[in-house]
């Protein structure tokens, strides 16, 4: 039984369809990237490159259409604030939050909204607050459409939690990432202590 989620989601162009540290990309939609290797479809994860795949990397970062996009620390608590005033009115249980420059971990309680459309939700409560605060950092561009591009990518990880110690080990790994950043610990006022499971009580939305 799925007791909850652990869930990344990460600025634009921080995890390339083609990321030479593997992706979950069927394919590669734009040219310009294209010519520096196909979709790197893979479970596995590769956090060590050689030279050649980090100049590769940084070559195909350099070919986005939009600065690959990394928020400040005035952006990120901006962008806490938002996913606060979101959940104040769509309640969620958040047992560990790290909002990171180029990508956030989430882990939360199972919920009624699939996660794809509660990811969904909480990038555009987080475009719409730094918008509205000036602190978009893709401000000054235009889509194809004349708007503000998103700061966010498309892509998202959702792993499910079937455990009381897959919880708590997602917790762990949340909790500690800012250090590996060399940031401080966060504590967000929306998330909340995990208690541990009630086995019996059946479908549980925490």
């Amino acid at each position: 039984m799925i007791h909850g989620y652990h869930l990344i989601f990460c600025t634009y162009g921080f995890w390339l369809p083609n990321d030479p540290r593997g992706a979950w990309s069927d394919f590669v939609g734009k040219w310009e990237l294209l010519k520096f290797g196909s979709a790197s479809k893979t479970l596995d994860r590769k956090l060590v490159l050689s030279d050649e795949e980090f100049r590769q990397f940084a070559l195909a970062k350099k070919n986005l259409h939009y600065p690959a996009v990394q928020f400040s620390d005035h952006q990120r608590k901006l962008v806490a604030l938002a996913f606060q005033e979101y959940l104040d009115t769509n309640p969620a249980t958040v047992w560990a939050c790290s909002i990171l420059p180029d990508h956030v971990h989430m882990v939360i309680g199972r919920h009624r909204l699939k996660m794809e459309q509660f990811i969904r939700l909480l990038k555009g409560a987080a475009t719409k607050k730094l918008l509205t605060e000036v602190q978009h950092p893709l401000q000054g561009y235009r889509d194809r459409k004349n708007e503000t591009p998103s700061p966010w990518s498309v892509g998202k990880w959702i792993v499910y939690l079937e455990s009381e110690e897959a919880i708590d080990i997602a917790i762990d790994y949340v909790e500690k990432n800012p250090s590996k950043e060399g940031l401080s610990e966060q504590h967000w006022p929306f998330v909340r202590p995990f208690e541990g499971l009630n086995p019996g009580a059946g479908w549980v939305g925490y």
